[in-house]
């Protein structure tokens, strides 16, 4: 009785415990790690990309559009454009000069 059971047993219980349990951790162990790393990682993840990386995105994008924009519309382009505007003028009334004249003239 003691070989037979003990043999019996272990192999029962063996069987029984490894098929249970790999049956066990493969489908709810599997499904609710699954199923919870989703749902945190989504909910996780969703909350922190968009509250994080909008108020970044939005910070760093005004601040730096601001920035930047202002550098650029305040510096380069009024200097482009007083530039190129007292050039264009100079120039029109410099043809409009020659051209009054010689029209006025002939």
């Amino acid at each position: 009785m003691d070989g037979w059971m003990d043999g019996w047993m272990d192999g029962w219980m063996d069987g029984w415990m490894d098929g249970w349990m790999d049956g066990w951790m493969d489908g709810w162990m599997d499904g609710w790690m699954d199923g919870w790393m989703d749902g945190w990682m989504d909910g996780w993840m969703d909350g922190w990309m968009d509250g994080w990386m909008d108020g970044w995105m939005d910070g760093w994008m005004d601040g730096w559009m601001d920035g930047w924009m202002d550098g650029w519309d305040g510096g380069w382009m009024d200097g482009w454009m007083d530039g190129w505007m007292d050039g264009w003028m100079d120039g029109m009334d410099g043809w409009m000069d020659g051209w009054m004249d010689g029209w006025m003239d002939g």
